[in-house]
């Protein structure tokens, strides 16, 4: 096992349009600027920009509701760059008279050749998109960022429940010839009964598996054989995202998702997940330096709105994660971005082939606060392993919190503790188990927050999935890296 002590980190709220732009990255989020809670009328854009999406340096709001048509808040949405390198702004906002009715507009840099773009200009002829007269007023935002057809088209989608307060969850797509003027594709890009209001939907290029660039933001362009696409989803009535590989039809706008039989397509609950913890609402952008695809998500937050309030602030981000195809083609990868690696100081060694029994633990020494903790787990033996209940891949939540770390089990719980109180009366695990099923084997990865603090009032729930790992073919091992960075928590397997 290896660890290295980590330098502070940073903090933000709600990702909304980030971007990378003349040697700037460029993140925008959800910021209310007159409190540290949730303020429908106040919602603002805040405003952040890094050369290393590390460290970070906060500017003034980039968005604020100052005009009809965002009067009760400046609401998620998009940056798209225009042909000549300017930036542009899609945004939803809740017009004057009536904060339930939704509207797309657009915004602009007041000066494009400020390296900041610390000012923003909302056109008078805002907005772009009105309201559908078949979807509820408060049913229609979050436009993705734009991309172009074959047909010379720009194309955004925007998350609707079309067809009154019962209706159907529905990604719909606009088309426009000059980022103004657009128009509403006859075919939803993808539409899930069962899904309730969809919100913040994301879709990018993937390159098939076997293509030497083939990671995510490295296909560019048409829809071709090479090619397929991922959709993501947030999904209101579980506050989890959902995304699906499949094939994206640039003529007819629309997206057929490609899924296992344990999945339903047509039910986007049922699709992989980028996170099985406390996120949500996250985006990605294509990062042009470094040709990668770059991922963030809002973690909100698990406090009381008191304690919230008493150190002002409320809501983080995740470290931001590089995603690619995997080489099954079925779901992608992640792994913190390489630049995460520049706030690691000392390099702390410890448990090197070291056993533990079961119900027994050993600490690594030398570890602080904030580490980069590298570990391998290896399992003597599998034959005694549980038997797998194809139910429980329609809520492994549910399972980590009726199987806790402190359950015993025939493979697991093993992992790690972290955030540990010296009396470990608090600590948070991070855990695996290990089922039997049909001749091969199921691995469950949790993270038990119940124990994470001694307060009331704070949300300490279980989070959980069943990750694909092969681990017969991995000689009955596991690799887990975590990340502890004070307020900021991620746990990569």
């Amino acid at each position: 096992m290896h660890a290295w002590l980590l330098n502070p980190g940073w903090c933000c709220a709600d990702p909304n349009g980030p971007m990378y732009h003349n040697g700037v990255y460029h993140m925008f989020y959800q910021y209310n600027p007159l409190g540290a809670v949730w303020g429908t009328g106040n919602l603002s854009w805040g405003h952040s920009v890094s050369r290393d999406l590390v460290n970070w340096d906060a500017l003034d709001t980039a968005l604020d509701p100052t005009a009809p048509f965002d009067y009760n808040g400046c609401w998620s949405g998009s940056a798209t760059i225009l042909p000549g390198g300017i930036p542009a702004l899609l945004y939803t906002g809740r017009i004057q008279g009536d904060k339930e009715v939704q509207v797309q507009n657009v915004a602009f840099p007041k000066n494009p050749a400020d390296p900041l773009l610390r000012e923003w200009v909302k056109p008078a002829y805002n907005p772009v998109i009105p309201l559908p007269a078949d979807v509820p007023g408060d049913n229609f935002r979050d436009p993705t960022t734009a991309w172009v057809g074959r047909d010379g088209l720009w194309r955004i989608a925007v998350a609707a429940k079309v067809g009154g307060p019962n209706g159907i969850a529905s990604t719909l797509i606009y088309r426009s010839k000059d980022f103004r003027h657009w128009k509403r594709n006859a075919l939803p890009l993808y539409t899930s009964r069962a899904a309730g209001m969809v919100e913040c939907p994301d879709l990018f290029p993937v390159a098939e598996p076997g293509v030497e660039e083939g990671r995510l933001g490295y296909a560019s362009g048409p829809a071709s054989g090479a090619v397929r696409h991922v959709l993501k989803l947030s999904v209101m009535n579980t506050t989890q995202d959902y995304y699906a590989v499949g094939r994206y039809d640039d003529v007819a706008d629309t997206f057929v998702p490609e899924v296992d039989v344990e999945r339903n397509a047509d039910d986007c609950r049922t699709w992989r997940r980028f996170d099985y913890g406390h996120v949500y609402a996250s985006k990605s952008f294509f990062d042009s330096s470094k040709n990668r695809r770059v991922l963030w998500a809002w973690a909100n937050e698990s406090d009381s709105q008191d304690n919230d309030i008493a150190r002002g602030w409320s809501g983080v981000q995740t470290v931001p994660r590089k995603v690619w195809l995997d080489q099954d083609g079925k779901q992608v990868r992640q792994w913190p971005i390489e630049e995460i690696e520049t706030l690691r100081s000392k390099r702390v060694v410890g448990l090197l082939g070291a056993q533990v029994n079961a119900g027994g633990m050993n600490k690594i020494v030398g570890v602080g606060a904030q580490a980069d903790v590298e570990a391998i787990f290896e399992i003597p033996s599998l034959e005694e392993a549980e038997t797998f209940q194809p139910n429980w891949l329609l809520d492994p939540q549910k399972l980590c919190e009726e199987n806790g770390a402190s359950v015993p089990g025939r493979v697991g719980p093993f992992g790690l503790l972290v955030m540990a109180s010296s009396n470990m009366q608090e600590h948070t695990a991070v855990f695996f188990r290990v089922f039997r099923h049909n001749h091969k084997y199921k691995v469950l990865m949790c993270t038990d927050l119940t124990r994470s603090t001694g307060r009331d009032n704070v949300y300490k729930p279980s989070y959980g999935g069943f990750v694909d790992i092969d681990i017969e073919q991995q000689g009955r091992s596991i690799s887990l890296r975590t990340l502890v960075i004070r307020i900021l928590r991620q746990f990569f397997a």
